[in-house]
């Protein structure tokens, strides 16, 4: 038994059972990564998968004890190749960050300014999805963290630390009526066609669950995945956007207007979503700690520990 032999386990489950793919994914052929397969099989005395004919159909109930133990070893190994690494060079090394675009748009880049020039160094990578994604590449270990407001908290393989607070707000054309209500409610928002997120993006779900709790019907005319695109179509007049109110710059957005909504809707939380049980290099809690300086690396490291 090796660790090449539980890679293409690993990859090979990832893959949705497809060899080829898990092939093409590590840069190996596929008879190679039948034949370990095998050779692992073997050697453990059992079937780890079902085969039909030369196909994987399933993965059997004993090959998904071996499946779970071969990815522990694996997050173990990185975490001594991280150990190694911390230790040789503490001031360079990869960070990848999964995120939302408002995330990375609106309230990473004066964090990824700073952090990058304390750390010259460190190669940065953003990698932008909806949140079931970004948690999805942390599990995987194909981002170190992921940054968001949704769902985050709700894969065991993680833990979650809370940033900060936000709000949504209005946004309108110049001269609209709303712009002359006294005070804005649900019931004078409704009366509009509204432009805003899609449901997995941030705090959606505040949103509609505001509008039900006020028994009113909202028009959502239209939804989009990012703040940019929901300001874009309102500037061309087809509704009123409701969006996260840090999305709005009055110096960029200036053919647009701000209504604060944060009377309307419960505010949002993001959180930091990281693996249970990873070592992380120096740089990653300082990169957490400017981003949100409450989460000191005693706080960190203390979540880390009860998880």
């Amino acid at each position: 038994m090796n660790l090449q032999q539980l890679r293409f386990l690993n990859e090979i489950v990832r893959q949705g059972l497809k060899i080829s793919d898990a092939a093409s994914a590590l840069y190996t052929s596929q008879p190679g990564v039948s034949k370990q397969i095998k050779l692992l099989e073997e050697e453990l005395g059992i079937e780890i998968f079902v085969r039909n004919g030369k196909r994987i159909a399933a993965i059997t109930e004993p090959g998904k004890a071996v499946l779970e133990i071969a990815q522990r070893m694996l997050h173990d190994a990185g975490n001594l190749k991280q150990v190694a690494q911390e230790f040789h060079s503490q001031d360079s090394g990869h960070l990848t960050i999964a995120t939302t675009h408002t995330q990375a748009r609106y309230a990473l880049p004066p964090v990824v300014k700073k952090f990058m020039k304390r750390y010259p160094k460190v190669k940065l990578g953003l990698h932008q999805g909806n949140p079931t994604q970004i948690a999805e590449q942390v599990l995987s270990g194909e981002a170190d963290m992921g940054i968001a407001t949704e769902s985050l908290s709700l894969y065991d393989g993680l833990i979650t630390l809370p940033c900060y607070e936000w709000n949504h707000c209005v946004i309108t054309p110049p001269n609209h009526p709303l712009l002359e209500e006294k005070k804005l409610t649900l019931a004078k928002i409704a009366q509009y066609s509204i432009i805003t997120y899609d449901f997995a993006f941030s705090g959606r779900g505040k949103i509609n669950a505001a509008f039900e709790k006020a028994h009113i019907e909202p028009n959502i005319a239209l939804t989009a995945i990012d703040a940019d695109v929901i300001k874009t179509y309102v500037e061309l007049g087809l509704g009123i956007g409701i969006l996260a109110k840090m999305a709005f710059i009055p110096e960029r957005d200036k053919h647009l207007r701000m209504i604060d909504a944060a009377h309307l809707f419960n505010p949002s939380t993001t959180k930091i979503a990281l693996r249970k049980n990873e070592y992380l290099r120096g740089y990653t809690y300082d990169f957490m700690e400017l981003f949100a300086p409450h989460l000191t690396r005693k706080i960190v490291e203390e979540a880390m520990h009860i998880a």
